[in-house]
């Protein structure tokens, strides 16, 4: 084993990587293994570390600083006092195991004094299993690596410090040990997102004004049927695959992350069927307050949005609103001025009956749309074009119809931007001719709205440019959970059975 050092020269400065590295004989001759990475290690950061490393001299029983050279070559001439030979040719690397970032889990945990809040209602078992010191591997786990309990089981675990730095050992990872532990921690929930609130607030001096609501779901590539009073159900699947049962999450969340309470429901849950039971159940746990509820189209029916408005305090909200709606108010709002956002993003503002809607408008999403729509178009043009070629037609009228199906559904809703016709009889030839033409007014009126939105709220005098950036929170909140989601590994389970 030795020492190895690794330049690259990006942007006109070297940079010099260390690595620990074991040579092994192959039939092809000798192939090095890297056993440890050290990092980066310039000029002045050796020097800063030479000056650093200090060792206690027992005979004057005081620390004396000492730099450490490859015993192979002479000491530097500026080291002569200090410097001591190592022999690298017998260091060894024993269980290589990742440290620091298991102590800054640990930390994050002690300061969110989990660990007396935990200790107090999970307790030790009979054999003596400590829950609250398996519980924080696996959130050290979840934090670190997220994946599966097994994986944590067979592999994780002793590639860590965790064993060390919780004064344990391997009875921490056995998998029957995971799987408990997670069955104990359900009755805690709400007590869990109390304490928790309660030191995000003490801690940041936080408040939760704006809340974010939103209904993603997860899918189960697992056939029914499914033990009684299971969640797992077909349902409108968000990631496309009605073909499998999904559980519904519906999540509240502050604008930056912090989540203030979930529940996981059946996956034929209706959206418009659960915000009042969350209204009600934020504001038994954490009190009464002015809060402004984000959320998407579809989540609130006009019945609770009323009781919003009427509760005391008056409940805000802000929800996205179904294109339909902009047919009612597009004369109103065409002689309402444009407002800048931000840099590509436009924003003009209404006031109605006591709502206010803000109708946004990106340039980029203009042109994706604009591009999406021309790249359907095309296609379902080219397709009729040989559909009407008298050599291409099928033979029967049916067929033909068929064809002009599957043509405009691949389309989408672009598909009524083109109006088709077939005649009723067929001509000389026994073929039926096929017209079709541009609807140009259509289209124009869709071109105006192409990358707008509409969005609703009961906020009156609000910047309509503040109104947008909020809304903006809410889909990046979903973005970010849809990519986290995507890992097998960390979907959700139901561990209660």
């Amino acid at each position: 084993m030795f020492l190895r050092s690794h330049r690259r020269k990006k942007d006109g400065k070297v940079h010099r990587y260390w690595s620990i590295v074991e040579s092994r004989r192959t039939s092809r001759g000798p192939v090095q293994r890297h056993v440890l990475y050290l990092g980066e290690i310039n000029d002045s950061q050796l020097a800063s570390w030479e000056k650093a490393i200090t060792v206690f001299d027992e005979q004057h029983s005081a620390e004396r600083p000492l730099a450490l050279y490859p015993a192979d070559r002479p000491l530097p001439e500026h080291s002569r006092e200090h410097g001591v030979s190592i022999r690298l040719d017998a260091l060894s690397i024993r269980r290589p195991r990742q440290w620091g970032a298991c102590w800054l889990a640990l930390e994050l945990w002690r300061e969110l004094r989990l660990d007396s809040f935990w200790s107090a209602r999970l307790g030790s078992s009979r054999e003596g299993t400590h829950w609250e010191t398996v519980l924080n591997v696996l959130v050290a786990y979840r934090l670190i690596d997220p994946g599966s309990e097994w994986r944590l089981h067979r592999h994780w675990f002793d590639h860590t410090a965790l064993a060390d730095l919780l004064g344990g050992d391997f009875a921490l990872a056995a998998k029957d040990t995971l799987y408990r532990c997670h069955d104990r921690l359900l009755d805690h929930k709400e007590a869990l997102f109390s304490h928790l609130h309660d030191r995000w607030r003490d801690l940041f001096n936080a408040t939760h004004e704006v809340l974010l609501y939103d209904l993603p779901s997860t899918y189960f590539e697992s056939d029914p049927p499914f033990p009684e009073g299971d969640k797992r159900r077909h349902g409108y699947s968000r990631d496309h695959r009605s073909d499998c049962v999904q559980v519904v999450i519906a999540l509240v969340i502050t604008p930056e992350g912090f989540p203030l309470a979930y529940e996981v429901l059946p996956g034929n849950t209706t959206d418009n069927q659960t915000l009042r039971d969350f209204l009600g159940r934020i504001e038994r746990q954490y009190g009464k307050a002015r809060r402004l509820w984000l959320m998407d189209r579809g989540i609130p029916t006009e019945e609770v949005l009323e009781e919003m408005k009427r509760s005391d305090p008056p409940t805000a909200y802000l929800v996205g609103t179904p294109k339909g709606r902009l047919n009612k108010l597009e004369a109103d709002l065409a002689n309402r001025p444009w407002q800048q956002a931000r840099e590509g993003v436009e924003v003009k503002l209404l006031t109605q009956e006591h709502e206010t809607y803000v109708l946004a408008r990106s340039r980029d999403r203009v042109a994706k749309e604009r591009a999406m729509r021309r790249r359907r178009l095309r296609r379902l043009l080219n397709r009729l074009k040989e559909l009407a070629a008298p050599s291409m037609r099928p033979r029967t009228r049916d067929n033909l119809l068929r064809a002009i199906g599957a043509a405009e559904k691949e389309a989408g809703k672009d598909g009524r931007h083109v109006t088709v016709m077939v005649d009723e009889k067929p001509d000389a030839a026994g073929a039926y001719a096929v017209r079709y033409r541009l609807d140009r007014q259509r289209l124009r009126r869709s071109r105006r709205r192409e990358g707008s939105y509409l969005l609703r709220t009961n906020l009156v005098g609000k910047d309509p440019a503040e109104l947008w950036g909020q809304y903006m929170r809410l889909v990046e909140v979903e973005e970010a959970f849809r990519n986290l989601k995507g890992d097998l590994g960390i979907r959700p389970i139901w561990h209660r059975v």
